[in-house]
């Protein structure tokens, strides 16, 4: 049985040039079955970009930014682990604090709930990261068992594949 990975993605530099080239494709060239699920905003992004049709050539599972309705099914089980790559400061604090307002959100506060393996890499700037509450939500994420890989922006994205292991 193939195992699942949940790739969430926040709007943040780079994400509509890298998530495909550098975590989504390489994902899938490893065997990993992807669950992709954006932020609101990742979807406007990728979709002008003409991202989100070539993420979703990737795999048969929907490339998810919004919640199903109530009277749908979930369209697929839970993830075995997720990478939520690149993570902003906003989406971050919103995880750290258990504010699910969308459907990325959603899913990694059900997988850090579950205990589920995570790896985060957070993208804020340097006033972003001054913020008195930012390394609190980075130790409360590290305190409920998130890898956090605080790398800069620029760093490449694919060796964070290497911090999963497949199931």
């Amino acid at each position: 049985m193939t195992a699942t990975l949940g790739l969430v993605a926040s709007a943040g530099w780079g994400m509509t040039d890298r998530l495909r080239l550098e975590l989504a494709g390489p994902a899938a060239r490893r065997g990993w079955r992807l669950a992709i699920t954006v932020t609101p905003t990742a979807a406007h992004w990728l979709a002008a970009a003409g991202e989100l049709d070539r993420l979703q050539t990737l795999t048969e599972l929907p490339v998810r930014s919004t919640s199903r309705l109530p009277t749908e099914p979930k369209p697929y089980p839970m993830p075995d682990a997720f990478l939520f790559v690149p993570a902003t400061a906003n989406s971050l604090a919103k995880l750290a604090v258990g504010i699910a307002d969308n459907q990325a959100l959603t899913a990694l506060g059900e997988a850090l709930g579950a205990r589920l393996p995570m790896v985060v890499r957070p993208q804020a700037d340097d006033n972003q990261r001054h913020h008195p509450a930012f390394p609190g939500h980075l130790a409360t994420l590290r305190a409920a068992g998130v890898l956090v890989d605080d790398g800069p922006a620029d760093a490449p994205w694919e060796p964070l594949l290497d911090l999963l292991e497949l199931p």
